[in-house]
């Protein structure tokens, strides 16, 4: 590792993998703390169906980043870039490890590439306005005003299309632009967990059964009677959509569990994405084959 540059353990991989447990134990073991990158973990009062790092493990090594806002409050990517950098230079300045700990791909790679992120507020009227255009006109006018942009946003995703539409036309720069990348003063080893898909899904299905016996149910029917709109971004996340679901009569209790595993399973491989195995950036162990052991002695070397 370079002299000159500060040290940032980033922990990757798909949803129960196994993240928390190791990331406890490199904290212990490297005197880190732990910075979330789980865009699921900012909302207080959402913790049985986030696997929120209980209160026995936030004893165990200090956590960043849980907790930010309500569910009816949003946090946006810029706010949390400028958080987590807060917290990583924090953890330097005490001389403790930073481990940036997270399956949510957008999250990790905003942090550790240093995107820009356009600080634009949403225009309700404009974004309106780009919406009524319609997939594959809105996708034309973003090829037109910003074809890098074009390039890299799947047209289909009309969400991320419009954004980008919104932000050119705000500002008068083309996105593509105003995202260009400021790597941080940071070097970063990447650490990738993984597992074959079969044991993968199975580790998943059994969390959800945990979740639903930990009170999972009752989590989703609090948020509902505290008044919180289910058609919140917070509230749109696994187990809560589907459960709401169930509360509001449109299928069975037996019906929403299973749902909950096929969409978390779903969730995982999409996860993939963000996440490459082919990615040289990212160093993958597979614990189906892989004790901690051998990560942990990895990282003491880096170090």
């Amino acid at each position: 590792m370079s002299a000159n540059r500060r040290p940032l353990l980033v922990l990757v991989g798909p949803t129960a993998v196994g993240k928390t447990a190791l990331s406890l134990r490199l904290a212990r073991q490297f005197s880190g703390e732990i910075v979330s990158a789980d865009s699921r973990l900012f909302y207080r009062g959402l913790d049985v169906g986030t696997a929120k790092p209980t209160a026995a493990e936030r004893a165990a090594a200090p956590h960043h980043l849980i907790d930010l806002c309500q569910p009816d409050e949003t946090l946006s990517l810029g706010q949390y870039q400028r958080l987590a950098y807060r917290a990583i230079d924090d953890c330097h300045a005490r001389a403790r490890l930073p481990i940036l700990v997270g399956g949510t791909g957008q999250y990790v790679w905003a942090v550790v590439e240093g995107w820009g992120i356009p600080e634009v507020a949403p225009q309700a009227a404009l974004r309106a306005a780009l919406e009524q255009l319609g997939e594959a006109e809105a996708a034309r006018w973003l090829a037109a005003l910003d074809p890098a942009a074009a390039a890299r946003i799947d047209p289909r995703n009309v969400r991320r299309v419009v954004r980008a539409l919104e932000v050119t036309l705000t500002t008068g720069r083309r996105m593509s632009d105003l995202q260009r990348k400021t790597p941080p003063p940071y070097e970063p080893l990447i650490v990738g967990l993984g597992r074959d898909r079969r044991s993968l899904y199975e580790r998943i299905d059994a969390r959800v059964d945990g979740m639903m016996a930990a009170g999972l149910l009752n989590e989703v029917s609090r948020l509902r009677d505290a008044g919180y709109d289910r058609r919140l971004p917070s509230l749109s996340g696994l187990g809560y959509r589907q459960l709401w679901a169930y509360l509001a009569g449109e299928m069975t209790l037996d019906a929403a569990v299973e749902r909950i595993k096929f969409e978390t399973h779903r969730f995982a491989r999409q996860q993939a994405t963000w996440f490459r195995a082919d990615d040289p950036r990212i160093a993958w162990f597979d614990l189906e084959t892989m004790d901690e052991e051998e990560i942990i002695a990895f990282v003491e070397r880096w170090l």
